[in-house]
């Protein structure tokens, strides 16, 4: 074969060549690279006798490419003999590559034919090493993604991350989650991809016609090359994006529905093909079970709470209730002595004002014993301790802890409930919303004040966030900071996520000789 045949200056052969330059190509598309490419096109078309060759490659995952030479530097218009176009296929003829367009010129013999064989044999194996180094990477962003839903116990949150995590393992412009009620349709629509503005245009959710319906109704996958001509669409309502290549894909529990995913428009443009439904349907059958895993948690909460409810209201009234039943039996009898006997009366009175003293004691008590987990620690730091504690088994981030700076402040029961509640509300928001692997907890003394620092590498938040629903734990924080003369900012992280920033002044939170005592024996 003449491709064999004639080597190139530097050493290797023409089809040599053109395997180096199409490799590096494929790895990290350049114009350098590309240039790489057009002169290993130009001497394989030399050596096999072509006055021109024009190369054009559209096949994913392989990067587009468009390059000629020779007579055909430049994109023909028309072809037509001797000039002629050849379809360049791989994987055994089941995956189009592109096409060669070949100028033989006045050159005799196979007219090209070992020139266009060459060609497609770089291509393929070209193509086959990146389909192979994408699969490896695609599998490893499956389970990156399934371990990242699948740790996850609070089921608003893993709603949202299902989305989240599924649009970028498709690399899609949007993705959607929606849960279907018993009469068959979308009862709620989780959408990643589209800013609060674009929902808002777009009106109420669907509620399951058209391509949508016809997923909840029929129970399988569909992948539909372009979803604005299919026959089978409802249209788009008003505002909403255009959109073109869709996946669905049912999300099974069991054998019963709980919703389906939809995704739209690969980023790259260029249609969805087998390779990535079957990607979504693998990640369907983890996303089914963590939403399943993170009902099963919420209903267990709800009878925790259910049983937690009969346990308080049983001690309750079996302790304090009775306690306080007690003290208002003995001032009636306090009354009928007030006018017989002065003393008796006072006494009883004295008694009644030391027994209500003990139950305000034992009610207080009682309420921060409802936080276990934070009073079975040492003082703040070790409650900050416990925190990162609970929230890393229930999400897997990986949470640091830095105190020791404040190790040794001696901080008022009141002060240390209202830090906690603070930072245990912050590593919600961080476990709910932000989407981090990493957090850190960082307590210091900057005279004069005492700074708790909740810094997350999420997606981050808007430094000044719109006030709302979503944004109430926000506001409980705020005003918790202020309850201690202290301030609350929301800072932008470096390089990205969240940083939480308490100040308050140390004067306000420590310890003063008795006052803990004090603030003991006196009734609130």
């Amino acid at each position: 074969m003449a491709c064999y045949a004639r080597a190139v200056t530097d050493g290797r052969l023409p089809l040599h060549e053109g395997l180096d330059a199409l490799h590096a190509w494929a790895r990290s598309p350049s114009s350098a690279r590309r240039a790489d490419v057009r002169r290993a096109l130009a001497r394989l078309a030399s050596a096999n006798g072509l006055a021109g060759a024009y190369l054009d490659v559209d096949a994913a995952p392989l990067p587009h490419l468009t390059l000629g030479v020779g007579t055909l530097a430049r994109r023909p218009r028309t072809v037509a003999p001797p000039v002629r176009a050849v379809p360049l296929v791989a994987d055994e003829g089941r995956v189009a590559l592109g096409r060669l367009v070949i100028d033989p010129g006045a050159s005799e013999g196979d007219h090209g034919e070992q020139a266009v064989r060459a060609i497609e044999l770089v291509l393929d194996a070209v193509w086959a090493r990146a389909e192979a180094r994408r699969a490896a990477e695609r599998m490893a962003a499956l389970d990156e993604a399934t371990r990242a839903i699948t740790s996850v116990l609070d089921l608003e949150t893993v709603l949202q991350l299902i989305v989240d995590r599924v649009r970028d393992l498709a690399e899609a412009g949007y993705a959607a989650l929606g849960i279907v009620d018993m009469q068959g349709q979308i009862d709620r629509f989780i959408t990643s991809g589209l800013d609060r503005a674009e929902r808002a245009r777009m009106g109420d959710p669907p509620r399951g016609r058209g391509l949508l319906g016809l997923i909840i109704r029929e129970g399988r996958s569909y992948l539909i090359p372009d979803i604005a001509t299919d026959p089978r669409r409802a249209g788009f309502p008003p505002g909403h994006p255009t959109m073109h290549s869709f996946i669905g894909v049912p999300v099974v529990v069991r054998g019963t529905p709980v919703g389906n995913l939809y995704l739209t428009d690969r980023r790259d443009g260029r249609a969805f093909r087998e390779a990535d439904l079957e990607l979504v349907e693998a990640f369907a059958r983890h996303a089914a079970i963590a939403v399943e895993n993170a009902r099963l948690h919420e209903r267990i909460g709800q009878l925790a709470v259910f049983d937690e409810r009969e346990r308080i209201g049983r001690e309750l009234h079996d302790g304090i209730i009775q306690s306080i039943y007690a003290v208002s039996l003995g001032l009636e009898d306090a009354a009928d002595d007030a006018a017989d006997d002065p003393e008796a009366m006072r006494a009883r009175i004295d008694r009644a004002i030391d027994a209500l003293h003990a139950t305000i004691r034992d009610l207080r008590n009682y309420i921060f014993g409802l936080r276990p987990e934070l009073l079975l620690q040492a003082g703040l730091c070790g409650g900050l301790v416990a925190l990162a504690d609970e929230v890393h088994v229930n999400t897997l981030i990986d949470i640091e802890v830095d105190a020791e700076a404040a190790n040794d402040l001696d901080v008022t029961r009141e002060a240390t409930h209202e830090l906690l509640s603070i930072a245990r509300e912050a590593l919600s928001n961080v476990a709910r919303h932000a989407q981090a692997s990493r957090a850190r907890v960082e307590l210091a003394v900057e005279q004069p004040h005492l700074r708790l620092a909740v810094i997350d590498d999420g997606r981050g938040m808007p430094v000044d966030p719109v006030a709302g629903p979503e944004h109430l734990g926000l506001g409980n924080m705020r005003a918790r900071a202020h309850s201690l003369d202290g301030e609350m900012r929301i800072e932008r992280g470096r390089p990205r996520g969240t940083r939480i920033i308490i100040s308050v002044p140390l004067i306000r939170i420590q310890s003063h000789s008795g006052d803990e005592a004090a603030e003991e024996a006196t009734p609130t």
